[in-house]
C-alpha cells in the first residue's frame, strides 16, 4: 500500500507503485497539464517515474524551483542534441539544470563563439518543436561502459568508472541523443517553448584545474516567449548593476593578480564599508552583544577538535609557525569558544551573546571567483550566543527580529528556509532531531512561512537560512542562523547550573549580513550604486558656477562638513554642465550650484542625482532636511 499526502491534508492510496503522472491526473487532468513533475518525501520525480514509497506528496509546476529544476536539465538535453547534429564529433561532459538556467560541458576541437550559439539555439529550438519523448533506459554498470567507451566517450566513461559494481544506471534517450543521466526530465520536449543560449565560458572537467578546460555553453528556457522576453529585460538590468562594474565606476574596490580572490578597497569602498558596521555594531550592542576579536591563525590542532579538519580542510590555508603546524581561520566559532571556555559561567550569566567580524579565508577555486560574491577572504559579522535549551526559542525570536529589521532598513524582501541535516555530519542524529524540531517551531510559533531545504545544513548543525530578493526580483541566500549542540561536547564547554553542577550550553550561530563582501555587493546591484544618504561615500558636492564663487562654495562646503555630512568641491576647471553631470555619473545624492544669485540670497540651488532639480534651497532648512533622511536611513 503507498499512501500519498498531499499539501492540504488529503491523501490518495494505491494498492502498489504507480507512475508520478497517474497520480496527478487522479488529482486533475487540468492540473496534470500545466505539470512539470512531483516531489515525494524532498525527491524530486519527473511524470514518467514510478512513485516506489509514500509520504509527503506535491506537484510542481514552472513557477516552482523543482519544476524549474526539471525543465531546465531537460532543456540541458535539448541543447546537448543539437550539439550533437550540429558538431558530430563533440565529446559530452556534464549538463545539470542550474539556479538560473542550465548548461552544457563540451569537449570539440572547434572554438566555439557567440556567433555559433544563433546557429545551435536554432537548432535547439527545432528539436523542442519536434515534441520529441523522453525515454529512460536502465542498464547495468558494465553495459553503461560498454555504451560509452573510453575512447568516444572519456568523460561519460569516467563517471560510470567512479560508480560500483552491480550499481544501475539511467540513460535518457531524445531523439538520437542518448545520455547518461540520474534524471528527472520532461515527458516529451513539447512544454519548451523558448530558448535563449546566453553565454561561452572555460570549465575544467570536474573544476580541477588540472585537467582539460571545456566550453561550458549556459542557456535558459521557458514554456511562453513572453516569459523568456522578460527576463532577458531583468538581465539586462542586472548587467547595468553589476557590482564589479559599479565598483570600478564609483572608485569601491578592484581585484589584482596580485592577490587573485581578495579584494582591495579604495577609499570610497571603505567609507561605504565602515558606514555599515559602524551602524550595525551599534545595533548590535543596543541588542545585547559584547564584542570580541580572535585571530586569524590558530594552531592546527583546535581545527581537528572542532571538526573542520575532517569536514572542511580542502577550504582551508595551512602555514608553520616555529615549526608547528598552524590554519588560517575559515569560520570564527573556534576562536569565540576559546573565548566563553576561558572563564567559569552561572546559569545566571546566561545567554551571552559574543559578536565577532572577523576576517576569513577560504580556498575556492579560481573559476567560482566572482567579484565580491565569492572571494577568498571575507568579514563575517559572525556572533555566537551560548544559553540554556530553555532559552533557544526565544534566542531565534530575537534573531529573526534583527534579521527582520536588517533587511527592511534596505527594503529587501526575503524567504525563509530550514537547512537539515547532510550527509556528512559530525554528532548524534538525537541531537540534530531536536536542534531541527527547535529551529521549525521557532518558525512556527512566529508565523513565518518557511520551506525545507534537505541535507544543507551546516556539519555541526541545522539552519535557518534568509533568501533576499533585490529591487528586480532576483534571490540572494545571505542570514544564518544555525543551531549548534556539537562543538560545545567537542570543546567541553560547562556552565553552573541551579543544583551546583556542570552541565552543557546549547551554542546558536548567527550571521545576518553574512559576508560582509557579499552583502556590499548585493547592495550594491539592488541599489544600482544610488545608495540612501546615510549610505553614499560622498554624500554632497558643491560646485560653483566660476572660479569667482568658490570662496562661497567653501563656505557650503564647511558647513555641511561640520554637520557631520561627507561633502567634496568640484574645483575643477570644466563647463558647469559638465561637473553636474559627472555628479550624476557618480551617483552623488545631491549637486549644489551656487552661482551669483546664490551668493546674494545665501542659499544654494539644488539637483538630485537623478537631475531632479529640486530649486533653490535655504541652507539651514536643507540641513535640517537631509538630517532627517540620515537618521531615519530614508531610501
Amino acid at each position: 500500500m503507498i499512501k500519498l499526502i498531499l499539501p492540504d491534508g488529503s491523501e490518495r492510496q494505491y494498492d502498489s507503485e504507480v507512475l508520478a503522472k497517474e497520480a496527478v491526473q487522479d488529482i486533475s487532468m487540468g492540473l496534470y497539464r500545466e505539470a512539470l513533475g512531483v516531489v515525494v518525501n524532498g525527491k524530486i520525480l519527473g511524470m514518467n517515474d514510478t512513485i516506489k514509497e509514500g509520504g509527503d506528496f506535491k506537484v510542481v509546476k514552472f513557477a516552482d524551483k523543482e519544476g524549474k529544476a526539471i525543465f531546465w536539465h531537460t532543456s540541458s538535453h535539448v541543447l546537448a542534441a543539437a550539439l550533437q547534429r550540429l558538431y558530430p564529433q563533440t565529446k559530452f561532459a556534464i549538463g545539470p539544470a542550474i539556479a538560473d538556467g542550465f548548461y552544457y560541458d563540451i569537449d570539440l576541437d572547434e572554438k566555439l563563439t557567440e556567433d555559433d550559439l544563433e546557429k545551435i539555439e536554432k537548432e535547439a529550438m527545432k528539436i523542442a518543436r519536434e515534441n520529441l519523448d523522453v525515454e529512460k533506459i536502465v542498464i547495468s554498470r558494465e553495459e553503461a561502459l560498454e555504451r560509452f567507451p573510453k575512447d568516444k566517450d572519456p568523460y561519460k566513461y569516467e563517471l560510470i568508472s567512479d560508480l560500483p559494481e552491480g550499481e544501475e544506471i539511467s540513460l535518457y534517450k531524445l531523439g538520437d541523443f542518448v545520455d547518461l543521466c540520474r534524471g528527472p526530465h520532461l515527458e516529451s520536449t513539447k512544454k519548451i517553448k523558448a530558448i535563449k543560449l546566453l553565454s561561452i565560458a572555460g570549465a575544467y572537467w570536474r573544476g580541477d584545474s588540472k585537467n582539460k578546460m571545456l566550453q561550458r555553453i549556459y542557456g535558459i528556457s521557458f514554456e511562453k516567449q513572453k516569459n523568456l522576453d522578460e527576463y532577458l529585460e531583468m538581465r539586462a538590468e542586472a548587467e547595468k548593476r553589476d557590482h564589479r562594474k559599479l565598483g570600478k565606476e564609483l572608485d569601491l574596490f578592484s581585484f589584482h593578480e596580485e592577490g587573485p580572490g581578495f579584494p582591495f578597497y579604495h577609499p570610497n569602498g571603505m567609507v561605504l564599508r565602515n558606514t555599515l558596521l559602524d551602524w550595525w555594531r551599534q545595533v548590535l550592542l543596543d541588542n545585547g552583544y559584547g564584542e570580541i576579536l580572535t585571530p586569524i591563525i590558530l594552531n592546527e590542532g583546535l581545527w581537528h577538535q572542532s571538526g573542520h579538519w575532517d569536514h572542511y580542510k580542502e577550504n582551508m590555508y595551512f602555514t608553520k609557525i616555529d615549526e608547528n603546524d598552524y590554519a588560517v581561520k575559515p569560520m570564527n566559532c573556534p576562536g569565540s569558544v576559546i573565548v566563553y571556555g576561558s572563564t567559569p559561567h552561572s546559569y545566571r550569566d546566561l545567554p551571552i551573546r559574543l559578536a565577532e567580524y572577523g576576517l576569513v579565508h577560504r580556498h575556492e577555486l579560481s573559476g567560482a571567483l566572482h567579484g565580491l560574491f565569492r572571494v577568498r577572504a571575507f568579514t563575517q559579522d559572525d556572533a555566537h550566543v551560548y544559553c540554556l535549551r530553555s532559552q533557544i526559542k526565544d534566542e531565534v525570536f530575537r534573531m529573526i527580529d534583527l534579521a527582520d529589521y536588517l533587511y527592511g532598513t534596505f527594503g529587501f524582501k526575503y524567504s525563509v528556509e530550514v537547512s537539515t541535516r547532510p550527509d556528512d555530519y559530525m554528532g548524534d542524529l538525537e541531537s540534530w532531531n531536536l536542534a531541527e524540531d527547535s529551529l521549525k517551531k521557532a518558525l512556527e510559533e512566529k508565523g513565518i512561512p518557511y520551506e525545507i531545504n534537505e541535507g544543507d545544513g551546516a556539519f555541526y548543525g541545522p539552519k535557518i537560512d534568509f533568501q533576499l530578493e533585490d529591487a528586480i526580483g532576483r534571490t540572494w541566500q545571505c542570514g544564518t542562523i544555525q543551531l549548534d549542540f556539537q562543538l560545545p561536547e567537542n570543546f567541553d564547554l560547562t556552565y553552573i547550573n541551579e543544583k551546583g553542577e556542570k552541565e552543557r550550553p546549547v551554542m546558536l550561530h548567527r550571521a545576518l549580513l553574512g559576508s560582509f563582501e557579499r552583502f556590499l555587493g548585493i547592495l550594491i546591484e539592488h541599489f544600482a550604486g544610488k545608495f540612501p544618504l546615510w549610505l553614499a561615500p560622498v554624500q554632497l558636492r558643491v560646485i560653483p558656477v566660476s572660479e569667482k564663487f568658490l570662496p562661497y562654495a567653501e563656505e557650503v562646503e564647511k558647513t555641511f562638513k561640520d554637520a557631520g555630512f561627507r561633502i567634496d568641491l568640484d574645483r575643477r576647471d570644466e563647463k558647469l554642465g559638465k561637473k553636474i553631470r559627472d555628479g550624476q555619473l557618480q551617483k552623488i545624492p545631491y549637486v549644489f550650484v551656487v552661482g551669483e544669485k546664490e551668493v546674494e540670497g545665501k542659499n544654494i540651488s539644488v539637483r538630485a542625482r537623478d537631475g531632479i532639480d529640486l530649486g533653490v534651497q535655504e541652507i539651514d532648512e536643507f540641513l535640517e532636511k537631509i538630517k532627517k533622511e540620515v537618521e531615519e536611513k530614508q531610501r
